[in-house]
Formats: structure tokens, C-alpha cells, sequence
């Protein structure tokens, strides 16, 4: 367990001695030299995200159209197509926000060296207004701004994080969509799974809605509980949540395909 993962779960438990564990002095030196820690779980919310989302979203669809007395062909192919098409919306969505922050942080990053070349005068008094708004003063102020601007890149990060506040983006675009991508199929076939397995076993096809609700909601509570490895809230609380949504929904889909089934 890393030391922030430590950090983190000493607080949610009230564990102090835990805590007090985590912020040892000589760990913190140790761990400061670690960068590969705070890559893992990079991707970990968009997967978490993709595969709620698309188990709700298709088994809303499944309810939906199993309300309105439809065959299971029609349940598989409208289950499909919101499996493919909403995924690859999501995952679009994913790409699109990561590069337009991409490109956002680039223009202001550029903005900032070329202010810092133009007018160094100018941003060397901007970093003197933060710092003392932080409650630097006198020469432990000075020391501040001069070790700050005596390097352009670290002037530069210390604008982008102080002025604009923005922090830079550790995730590639690309693999965020398909992070998402690949989340959102795995989670939406599990509410398929039961009526791809009654086209092949036929004793199934009586109860392949039901067997669909079972693994579908074990499932709902599964992907809910590892929510709390991004949330950070009890395993049960999250899968319970989690539960409680996606049921909603379904209930609500099925209710209604129930009623305007004699439409279809």
C-alpha cells in the first residue's frame, strides 16, 4: 500500500496511528522519490465511470424493452446498439474534454513564457503579489520571488499553478476513450449475457430476464463497491448507491415499456 493510499484510509477509518504511520518523515523522503506511485489508478475513474454507466444504460434498455413484451432479438439488437453507440459516445466525450484541456493548458502555458519574456518586470510582481498574499514578507518574500524567477520553467509551472491554477493534465486523451470504451462494453454485456445464453439453451429463454436481473444487479453492486476506490467511500455505501441508482432506472424502463407496449 503506498503511503497516500495509507493517508487516505487512515482518515476515512479515524485511524490516527495509521495516519501517524503515513506521515513519517523519513517515508515521506523515501516516497518523494517514488513518481511511478501516483501513476497507478490513472485511468481508474474513467473505467469505474464507463462500466457503471453502461451496465445502467443497457439494462435500462433490456427492462425497457422486456416491459413491452418484445422478442429477445429485438432486447439483443436494441441492446447492442445503445452498447456500441453510448459507448462510443462516452468515449468520444472522454477524448473531445481531454484534448480541449490539453489544448487550453498549451495556449496558456505559451501565453505565460512569452508574457515572462516580454514582461518580466511585470510577472516578477505578480509572483511578488501571490507570495505575499500567502503571508510572505520582508526578505523571506524577496527570497521567494528570486529563487522562483531565477528559473524560466519553474516561473512558468508557478504561474500556470498560482495565477491560473491550472494543473497539468497526466492523462493521454486517447487512452482515457479507451479506458471508457472498453469499461462501458464489459459492464453493458453483462445484462445481454442472459439472453445471448438462451439463444443457445433453450430451457433458459423462459427465465432469461430474470437471470439478467440477478447478475445484473451483483454486478451493479460490484462495479458500485470499486467506485469507493475513487470516491473513497465505505465499499457497501458506494455498491449499495450504485444499487439503488441503476434499479431505479431499470424500474423506471421497464415501467414504462410495460404501459406503451401496445404501441410497439
Amino acid at each position: 500500500m503506498s503511503r497516500l493510499q495509507q493517508a487516505r484510509r487512515a482518515y476515512e477509518r479515524g485511524d490516527v496511528e495509521q495516519a501517524r504511520q503515513a506521515h513519517d518523515t523519513q517515508r515521506i523522503r523515501t516516497s518523494a522519490v517514488e513518481p511511478h506511485q501516483q501513476e497507478q489508478g490513472r485511468y481508474l475513474a474513467e473505467m469505474v465511470y464507463g462500466a457503471s454507466d453502461g451496465i445502467v444504460t443497457t439494462f435500462a434498455v433490456v427492462a425497457g424493452v422486456t416491459g413491452a413484451a418484445l422478442s429477445p432479438g429485438v432486447v439483443l439488437v436494441l441492446g447492442l446498439a445503445n452498447l456500441l453507440g453510448d459507448g462510443f459516445s462516452m468515449a468520444a466525450g472522454a477524448y473531445l474534454s481531454g484534448r480541449s484541456q490539453q489544448d487550453y493548458e498549451r495556449k496558456e502555458r505559451e501565453r505565460e513564457a512569452w508574457e515572462i519574456d516580454h514582461f518580466p518586470e511585470g510577472e516578477r510582481e505578480e509572483i511578488r503579489e501571490i507570495y505575499r498574499a500567502k503571508g510572505f514578507e520582508g526578505e523571506a518574500l524577496e527570497y521567494a520571488v528570486r529563487t522562483i524567477t531565477s528559473d524560466r520553467e519553474r516561473w512558468i509551472e508557478t504561474m500556470m499553478r498560482e495565477e491560473l491554477h491550472i494543473l497539468p493534465e497526466r492523462k493521454d486523451p486517447l487512452h482515457a476513450a479507451l479506458a471508457t470504451f472498453v469499461a462501458f462494453a464489459i459492464g453493458g454485456a453483462v445484462p445481454l449475457l442472459a439472453f445471448v445464453l438462451a439463444g443457445l439453451w433453450e430451457g433458459l429463454r423462459a427465465r432469461s430476464f430474470e437471470v439478467a436481473v440477478v447478475l445484473t444487479l451483483l454486478t451493479m453492486f460490484g462495479v458500485g463497491s470499486a467506485r469507493s476506490l475513487v470516491t473513497y467511500k465505505p465499499w457497501y455505501r458506494a455498491g449499495l448507491e450504485m444499487l439503488l441508482v441503476g434499479g431505479l432506472a431499470a424500474a423506471i424502463a421497464y415501467a414504462v415499456g410495460y404501459f406503451l407496449g401496445g404501441l410497439a
